[in-house]
């Protein structure tokens, strides 16, 4: 039950899904999600995981999630700081050692721990 409208806009659950099909650093990234209102997509579930990584497909670049480590030590967790309640990490990954603090999604839709200042593809989630 995913609406694709021009491919550019899905909806998931609650959530609605967005790319501008731009490839910037995280921090560009989540202040453009920000800026219009929403904050970079950080997926929940199975079914909210596949919605990212359809526009992920579409575009065929990786992108970055909603999640990021605080410190060096620490989890990863959503922006706001909560812990992950799903993850569908790449086989062997995390394995940053703590320097990849941000998470990207390649195209099959698994995740891996990369350094924050790579350009990876904008997605939003409102």
């Amino acid at each position: 039950s995913v609406l694709a409208l021009n491919g550019k806009i899905r909806k998931v659950g609650e959530k609605m899904l967005a790319s501008n099909g731009k490839k910037v650093d995280f921090a560009s990234a989540l202040h453009s999600c920000e800026e219009v209102g929403g904050t970079l997509a950080a997926p929940k579930n199975e079914e909210e995981n596949k919605a990212v990584m359809d526009i992920v497909k579409q575009y065929n670049q990786y992108a970055y999630l909603g999640i990021r480590k605080r410190d060096t030590a620490g989890p990863f967790e959503y922006l706001k700081g909560m812990p992950l309640c799903y993850s569908n990490w790449h086989q062997n990954k995390p394995d940053g050692k703590g320097k990849e603090k941000c998470v990207e999604m390649y195209t099959d839709g698994t995740w891996n721990d990369k350094k924050c200042n790579m350009h990876r593809l904008t997605i939003c989630e409102f």
